[in-house]
């Protein structure tokens, strides 16, 4: 599949799921100034119903025909498509792209976050996904130690800026999580692989932080108590999926998590400096204060 042919599925989606309802005449006035439509045509009925179902078969996304209201088209699963975080996220980027291409004379306004490296592999890691197939990787750690090995790749995720990949090593047989901005050469081989029926990614990493599935430390409740002003901000953009707020005064709220106490939910809680408190477990209101000491000491 072509690219363009690929934006153009993307396009239609996000134009019919904006309108909630529209006509083919009105999508073609939309595509007449889309900065996607080099050629400046419509979009013919006959080619409008292929990609309808080209976009069900890549996307899973049903546009269907409202005959009683017009002929209007819409998207009759909307819901699975806010539940479905990828399709969701692949929208919604492309969703913003089309925004800064039509407002060309903002571009200087409109500012992202930099993932600064590793984007490059992915890609190649995504076939090799689709394929089955396994990555020769040369890999550097931070202590600038190398490695050559061959993985199975399992799922990408992205955290803090970064791009990781989740696979399996073949010396070993273990899950490894790799940073793609630490990987210097990528190749895919000819082997292939079979993914195991029972692995689910978000499973894998349900009750993690970020990328640190540490089978040593278990999900356990956090309760953590952060002021009124704070509490503003993870109402709004949770810290983890198991976030609630199970108490609320005037001057706090207490929030709870179940979760695995691992090192960056540790340095996650730590980033909202004195506005937040571990209350409980003991354990882990602890290994705060061990931290902040050591913070503290510096400082002296």
């Amino acid at each position: 599949m072509s690219a363009m042919l690929f934006n153009r599925y993307i396009w239609l989606v996000n134009t019919i799921s904006r309108r909630g309802k529209i006509s083919l005449e009105q999508i073609n006035e939309c595509w007449l100034s889309s900065p996607y439509n080099e050629s400046h045509d419509t979009i013919p009925e006959r080619t409008f119903h292929r990609h309808k179902e080209a976009i069900k078969s890549l996307f899973d996304i049903d546009i269907c025909c409202d005959r009683s209201d017009g002929n209007r088209y819409y998207i009759a699963n909307e819901q699975d498509l806010e539940n479905n975080y990828m399709r969701k996220w692949l929208l919604e980027t492309f969703a913003v792209d089309l925004l800064t291409r039509e407002a060309k004379h903002l571009k200087e306004r409109i500012l992202f976050e930099d993932i600064p490296s590793g984007q490059h592999f992915l890609e190649q890691i995504i076939e090799a996904m689709r394929d089955n197939r396994t990555l020769r990787l040369h890999y550097r750690t931070f202590g600038d130690s190398f490695s050559n090995t061959e993985v199975e790749p399992y799922c990408v995720k992205v955290y803090a800026r970064r791009w990781y990949m989740l696979s399996r090593s073949l010396s070993d047989r273990k899950l490894r999580i790799y940073a793609l901005d630490r990987v210097v050469e990528l190749h895919t081989t000819e082997n292939s692989f079979s993914l195991p029926q029972q692995f689910d990614a978000k499973s894998f990493f349900e009750g993690s932080y970020g990328i640190i599935v540490d089978e040593n430390c278990k999900s356990e409740t956090i309760r953590i108590r952060v002021d009124s002003y704070q509490r503003n901000y993870l109402r709004t953009l949770p810290l983890h999926s198991s976030q609630q707020e199970v108490e609320t005064t005037e001057e706090s709220s207490l929030f709870e998590f179940f979760v695995r106490p691992t090192i960056d939910f540790r340095q996650a809680l730590l980033s909202l400096g004195d506005t937040v408190e571990v209350v409980y477990p003991a354990h882990f209101r602890e290994q705060m204060h061990s931290v902040i000491q050591r913070m503290n000491n510096l400082y002296k």
